[in-house]
């Protein structure tokens, strides 16, 4: 009989590192609250080495805070299932893997970790079972969002209480900036900007160099780096860089590991995210956002950006949401974000507000690593 303690996570890394962040959010949560034993197993450990420098890319099979990662290697080692299988973001699993589940018996837990979505539709699929087309195998469909009906966010024990003491710690505040080499500006605010390419990043840095107050802008190293550095007459821009232009003050910045990124979003006034991952460290962080989804074709990306939309702007006053969404938008379709600007900026603190209140009814749902853990262990036999 199985007893669930064993699991494997498949993920493949793609360009933008959200996958293999969350992916290993979730094993290493696993493994520290649910006391799991946990292979993660990931094709690109040299990028996986850039999100968490503890990770050695040349060694194919390690331990690191107390999950086994490993080098998924083609072809794939013959190799023993799991009491359950975490199939992250469809990334298809190996076939002698799957052959292996399949004459396992009893049968593995084998469940399909979805994006992130507040589209009505997820709360019905989540959890739906899909039998293989061919193999005795059943895949469990689990959906990440904002209700009850799906299976939640990624909330790691203590991270709103570490959030809050840093928020209220200057001490701290002041390390964080001394060890990111950065002298805050007085009275400016200030803003995390991390994103994709976006035709939009001109103009909003003209708002910004041209406005009534301060802005110090902090640049993670990105794709939309190469834009920012046009603005301001460069070739290339690199850490450590801090170039001015009339009120806006930008500091460019290395690739943070995961916790220090979540200290730059707790230390900012406005976060700018990408993506799935920075999204949802974002909308814990408790500070006004904006994000930029992942584009995809046909401009189906924009239903989903929709639906966040709206039940993000559930309980601000109708002037807060229009220019939420306004501005949203435009810094999405890469038009306009200039012009909407400064009526975005003037709801900021209703927005922060807003943003706290998020928080405290998100915290009423259980994270999505016990809502997780809870759905496999039903389902073993």
């Amino acid at each position: 009989m199985a007893t669930g303690r064993n699991w494997d996570i498949f993920c493949t890394v793609v360009d933008n590192y959200g996958d293999i962040g969350v992916a290993w959010r979730l094993a290493r949560q696993l493994a520290a609250e649910h006391g799991l034993n946990v292979r993660l197993w990931v094709d690109d450990l040299v990028s996986f080495h850039h999100l968490y420098s503890a990770i050695n890319p040349d060694q194919p099979e390690q331990s690191v805070e107390g999950v086994n990662v490993r080098r998924w290697e083609t072809p794939f080692p013959d190799t023993l299932p799991a009491d359950v299988v975490i199939e992250a973001f469809g990334c298809e699993l190996p076939q002698n893997y799957l052959a292996a589940m399949a004459a396992t018996q009893p049968r593995p837990v084998w469940v399909n970790l979805e994006y992130l979505s507040a589209e009505d539709w997820v709360g019905g699929c989540h959890g739906l079972p899909s039998p293989h087309p061919r193999l005795p195998l059943t895949q469990y469909f689990y959906f990440p969002g904002f209700t009850t009906h799906t299976g939640s966010l990624l909330r790691e024990a203590g991270l709103i209480e570490r959030r809050k003491k840093f928020q209220h710690d200057p001490a701290a505040q002041a390390e964080f900036w001394t060890w990111l080499g950065v002298k805050p500006v007085p009275d400016a605010l200030r803003v995390s900007l991390f994103g994709y390419e976006n035709a939009a990043v001109p103009a909003l840095l003209k708002a910004w160099s041209s406005g009534g107050q301060p802005v110090q802008c902090l640049v993670p190293k990105s794709k939309l780096l190469p834009q920012v550095a046009e603005f301001f007459g460069a070739t290339s821009l690199i850490p450590g860089d801090q170039p001015q232009h009339g009120n806006l003050t930008l500091h460019v910045l290395p690739f943070f590991p995961q916790a220090r990124y979540d200290e730059l979003l707790w230390a900012c006034d406005l976060n700018f995210v990408r993506g799935e991952d920075s999204l949802v460290r974002a909308l814990w962080a408790a500070c006004p956002l904006v994000w930029q989804i992942y584009p995809q074709q046909d401009d189906a990306h924009q239903e989903k950006l929709d639906a966040f939309l709206t039940s993000y702007c559930a309980g601000l006053s109708p002037p807060a949401a229009q220019a939420l969404q306004d501005f949203w938008r435009a810094w999405n379709t890469g038009q306009g974000a200039g012009r909407v600007w400064e009526q975005y900026r003037q709801h900021l603190v209703e927005m922060d507000e807003h943003a706290c209140r998020w928080v405290e009814c998100q915290l009423k749902n259980m994270d999505l690593a016990a809502n997780l853990v809870q759905f496999c262990q039903s389902k073993i036999k």
